[in-house]
């Protein structure tokens, strides 16, 4: 044998040596605990808002009905309570149905691991409001950069670095969601509460409020108040010309007015009316593309026979 290697063999552990194949077996098993409520905490800065809506009723049926189906996901903390990781709406519903305890999955994870499998956990979840996603996604990202640019400790390892670009793609990987998807979702989370309520009520989009989301925190209320008193919400063109209005320092609630004042193509009337309707009162073999103006004409006929009754009545 040379000098200095050493024989590799694969020796038992001694938890092998001293405990059955029916224990080992139960070890590798999730350890599922119904844990009292009273010794389960939120987990902090928790991300996912839970509402008392019709969602959260038809969980308590389910419970009612047939109990906790898929236990919640909590660790144990220093001080021995516990905080939960997935299942904030389940302990929501058991504390409203008066229950005592939950039925959980404890898992022994650091609190930056136990951020990374809350997003990942709730990352397939279709009722994610936007900037519910956007707080996660930031967690998510804080959490991975403490970890030191590590990916190994994660739910699910991806076996690469993390650098300023690849983050992002690596924090929407579970999601489907783009690099530049995950940026614009943290991006909202720089914007006032009330502008944020509008992007998850579906009444700013995306895109302009990402552009919103560069603003100031003074500026961001000016547009506040302009839709409070118009109920006018700022296109993707506005917002764009807000945000360079802020950078080149030409900002103020003047500025915010007259942008917003602008007619925007979608706020102009359209009227729509079906072809079908029109067709009895068309000449026969009239097509579509004939209609618009054989209508004009009628209309200017009819202007012209309403002038005449008026003249009438003089």
């Amino acid at each position: 044998m040379a000098k200095g290697s050493a024989l590799k063999m694969n020796l038992p552990s001694v938890d092998d040596l001293f405990s059955t194949e029916e224990e080992r077996q139960e070890a590798k098993l999730k350890k599922l605990y119904d844990i009292p409520l009273s010794e389960i905490d939120d987990f902090p800065d928790h991300p996912y808002r839970v509402l008392d809506d019709e969602g959260m009723q038809n969980l308590m049926d389910s419970i009612s009905e047939r109990g906790v189906i898929t236990p919640a996901m909590v660790r144990q903390k220093e001080n021995g309570r516990y905080e939960v990781i997935s299942g904030h709406r389940r302990k929501r519903a058991c504390e409203k149905l008066g229950l005592e305890t939950l039925r959980c999955e404890v898992v022994d994870v650091t609190r930056d691991e136990a951020i990374i499998l809350m997003v990942d956990s709730n990352s397939q979840r279709s009722e994610i409001a936007p900037c519910d996603k956007g707080r996660a996604y930031k967690m998510k990202m804080e959490a991975l950069g403490r970890q030191g640019q590590r990916t190994d400790l994660t739910s699910n390892p991806l076996g690469r670095k993390l650098d300023g670009t690849e983050t992002a793609a690596v924090i929407g990987e579970p999601s489907g969601d783009s690099q530049t998807q995950v940026r614009r979702y943290i991006r909202l989370t720089y914007l006032v509460p009330e502008l944020q309520d509008f992007v998850d009520e579906g009444k700013i989009k995306m895109r302009p409020a990402v552009e919103l989301s560069y603003l100031d925190e003074e500026s961001q209320r000016d547009v506040v108040d302009r839709i409070d008193e118009t109920e006018v919400f700022p296109s993707h063109a506005q917002a764009i010309r807000l945000r360079k209005a802020y950078e080149e320092g030409e900002i103020s609630y003047e500025k915010v007015m007259t942008v917003m004042a602008e007619e925007k193509p979608n706020q102009k009337p359209k009227f729509k009316m079906s072809f079908e309707k029109l067709r009895p009162y068309l000449p026969k073999g009239y097509t579509e593309d004939k209609v618009e103006a054989f209508i004009i004409k009628a209309l200017e006929y009819y202007q012209r026979y309403l002038e005449r009754q008026r003249d009438q009545v003089r």
